[in-house]
């Protein structure tokens, strides 16, 4: 199986200790955040947990911590937005110079193979104009297109929160959307990165730009060095073409603000949920209640056995 530790929050930027905690007691706790008084219990351990998935806007907190997550077993993989918004969008997330050296500090660690460049999501307003993404895109594909294989883009997804959160958010228009996909796919092809779409069911291979779902068996088999048996997509979404994940963090605990988040609907809550964390907690927002079920996960490795892969790198 596979455990991410960024779908709901960006645990990799704000509770890096917690999951360092976690991983050495050997479990997790996570609460169904459609039934909380159901309480999932994860084993972490590299005989059932193929792969940690870290998702991050800021790697930098976990850095000087991934060797000793390897040391106990683990595989590791890495998605890193970094996009061209300012703090009147992203307010909490680093200046994208500060993590674009982290980017490459982390590249040196796990390996291109073992790291993806996420551009997402993308969206247009006066000031973020289509110009403005094609220059920052160019300018960020050279500086980290040694340090990784691949890039992933999305346009942004009107969740309805974003009308209260975003009202001046409006879709990416399909005249807006080609101009971007024709300029971006030759930048990709320029600085030989490998571009795909996430979450999106239309095809731009015309574009020069994949399909395919952010977590595959060929980007899993790469990083991990395995062949992992035939498992079938588990879409998070319509468009999406991921494998089973299950993620262990909680939704409204992520203090960064970015204003098109669907993870977090209220902000003033997200940063009275990350003041209050507990890092010793095995749950990573609050604390086991009295009414609480505790249900161990069922958990299965998708390796095949005793099956090692070669790649030319």
């Amino acid at each position: 199986m596979f455990i991410n530790v960024g779908a709901r929050t960006d645990i990799t930027h704000y509770y890096s200790e917690w999951l360092m905690n976690r991983i050495r007691e050997g479990y997790v706790l996570t609460r169904n955040p459609f039934s909380p008084d159901k309480v999932y219990k994860y084993r972490l351990s590299p005989d059932v947990v193929d792969c940690i998935l870290f998702c991050t806007k800021n790697p930098e907190p976990i850095l000087d911590k991934i060797d000793e997550i390897r040391f106990r077993g683990f595989h590791v993989f890495f998605f890193v937005t970094i996009t061209s918004y300012g703090k009147d969008i992203e307010p909490r997330v680093p200046d994208c110079r500060q993590v674009i050296q982290s980017f490459r500090r982390l590249s040196s660690i796990v390996g291109k193979d073992n790291l993806c460049w996420r551009y997402d999501p993308i969206f247009i307003t006066e000031k973020y104009t289509i110009e403005h993404h094609l220059k920052c895109f160019e300018i960020m594909a050279k500086e980290i297109s040694p340090y990784t294989n691949f890039c992933i883009f999305s346009f942004v997804e009107m969740y309805r929160k974003l009308a209260y959160t975003f009202p001046e958010l409006r879709p990416v228009s399909e005249k807006e959307k080609q101009i971007l996909l024709s300029e971006m796919g030759k930048t990709a092809e320029k600085y030989h990165l490998r571009l795909q779409t996430c979450g999106d069911g239309n095809d731009y291979t015309a574009y020069g730009i994949a399909h395919s779902g952010c977590i595959t068996i060929p980007i899993m088999e790469k990083a991990i060095g395995q062949e992992l048996k035939s498992i079938r997509p588990k879409p998070a979404r319509k468009g999406c073409g991921c494998l089973p994940n299950n993620d262990i963090g909680a939704y409204n605990t992520c203090p960064s603000g970015c204003r098109y988040c669907y993870a977090t609907k209220d902000a003033a809550l997200a940063a009275e949920s990350y003041r209050k964390h507990n890092p010793l907690s095995p749950l990573l927002n609050g604390e086991l209640l009295p009414g609480d079920k505790i249900i161990q996960a069922k958990q299965e490795s998708f390796l095949e056995p005793f099956v090692q892969l070669k790649f030319d790198l």
